[in-house]
């Protein structure tokens, strides 16, 4: 079965739970934001080794009672990626693919993965990834730890290229091509530049990540963690986006909140060639089963993909809020646009906020609005940086594996599989004293800190939004 049958609209990222973006990851309420996910029709996750202790703090949220009794493994996907060791450090090689594979199945708690990416492909040679493609599609083949494979990265000529390469050497289409960065309100290569090559390069699903430019497009500026300020736009770009958001402020609106609009909204449409078939929100477990809506159901029809994070839980709250009013005006979507109410609430608000979504008319007007405003922030952008792609890498990159990761593939090659007692697709784990030592020599911290922290409570199954 093709990925895009199962795969949701809306993917829950994970890229929050790191240093990158928060001074203290262990801080975040990442167990309650991941419940309240789910429980409010979220059903994908995105994650990485490389994300610190993102996959860890993901599956420690999956591996609870709240969620084994209320949403089976089968009821969402895991996406992880394996190949980026740290900044500077790749290992695409088989031996590793398989050790990153199977730390990933022990920190996410599961017995396997809905898909797993090449991460940042655009970092190792071509010959590199199909290396660790055909590793991965043997796993696939061999165990079912991987269901299906693909490639993540940030230049989509790249993407493009290594698509058709598989495609050319292997015989077989990549499944899932994530782009980050690419569709937003400042750069729409992914649409523009890559969406024709990939769809003839057979690949199934290319999800949107990042519809904030990695945090570019916020009034606040680019977020900055305990790693300082990693984010490689340039000076002129990001003085460029503060006089976007002071058009924005002008027009009543906040940058953010154009920003998140315009990408969701637009790749659901526009990325529907290469978009899913799930429901936008699946249904919650204790909901009416007489209440139907496009949201819960589906329209029938493929929905482009996107990616986004979050890091409190106001800002699920509000992404939440924007994508049930996106939704909501997919229903009857081909009404006559004439016929819509005139706008009649604030436009710094996401959607109305009181009571439940069902304004399909504000909905449409509120589109208009959005891509009336996202033309006119291009403008302030002008020609230089509407899309505008930093390089990546940069052009003296060397890629140097540390003694302590080979030292660590050594060590995790020898340990046994671990104790499994896999119930329905989640893994409860009772790891042996070797194996919780070589989890100390990975390059991700281990989980002895948040354990410190004292336990995290559990969501209700009852949360409403």
């Amino acid at each position: 079965m093709p990925l895009s049958a199962t795969l949701a609209p809306l993917i829950m990222g994970t890229a929050t739970f790191n240093s990158q973006y928060n001074a203290d990851p262990y801080a975040l309420p990442t167990t309650e934001l991941v419940h309240r996910a789910l429980n409010s029709g979220i059903r994908a996750f995105d994650t990485s080794p490389y994300y610190g202790p993102a996959e860890e703090l993901l599956g420690r949220a999956l591996d609870t009672d709240f969620v084994r009794t209320n949403f089976p493994r089968d009821s969402y996907h895991l996406l992880t990626k394996v190949g980026r060791i740290a900044s500077s450090s790749f290992d695409y090689s088989p031996a590793w693919v398989r050790q990153s594979v199977r730390r990933s199945l022990r920190r996410l708690h599961t017995t396997y993965l809905d898909a797993v990416y090449c991460h940042d492909v655009e970092f190792v040679s071509p010959a590199d990834v199909l290396a660790a493609v055909r590793e991965l599609r043997r796993l696939r083949d061999t165990d079912g730890s991987v269901r299906h494979v693909g490639i993540s990265g940030y230049p989509v000529d790249v993407l493009c290229d290594l698509a058709e390469l598989v495609l050319a050497e292997t015989g077989e289409p990549l499944d899932i091509v994530m782009s980050y960065a690419n569709f937003t309100l400042q750069n729409t290569r992914l649409r523009s530049r890559a969406l024709p090559r990939l769809i003839a390069a057979g690949v199934d699903c290319v999800p949107n990540a990042s519809p904030l430019g990695m945090g570019l497009l916020r009034r606040r500026g680019v977020p900055i963690g305990s790693m300082g300020d990693f984010h490689p736009a340039p000076d002129a770009l990001r003085h460029a986006v503060h006089a976007a958001d002071q058009l924005a402020d002008a027009h009543g609106d906040r940058l953010e909140v154009v920003a998140i609009r315009f990408a969701l909204e637009s790749w659901l449409r526009d990325g529907a060639p290469v978009g899913a078939l799930g429901p936008p929100l699946a249904r919650a477990p204790h909901a009416d089963p007489g209440f139907l809506s496009a949201a819960t159901m589906g329209t029938g029809e493929r929905l482009g993909v996107s990616v986004i994070g979050v890091s409190t839980v106001d800002e699920l709250t509000e992404t939440l809020r924007v994508w049930h009013s996106i939704v909501d005006g997919l229903e009857n979507r081909d009404e006559d646009l004439e016929k819509t109410s005139p706008q009649d609430t604030l436009p710094t608000t996401l959607t109305p906020s009181d009571g439940l979504i069902t304004d399909r008319a504000w909905s449409r007007s509120r589109r208009t609005h959005i891509l009336d405003l996202a033309a006119k922030i291009q403008a302030v952008l002008g020609p230089e940086w509407v899309d505008y792609a930093w390089p990546s890498p940069d052009p003296d990159f060397v890629n140097v594996l540390p003694a302590d990761h080979l030292a660590a593939l050594e060590k995790d090659a020898a340990i046994p599989d671990v104790d499994t007692k896999p119930v329905g697709g989640h893994l409860h784990l009772q790891p042996p004293a070797a194996a919780a030592a070589a989890a100390n020599a990975m390059v991700t911290p281990p989980m002895e800190a948040l354990e410190q922290r004292g336990p995290i409570e559990a969501a209700p199954a009852n949360i409403t939004l």
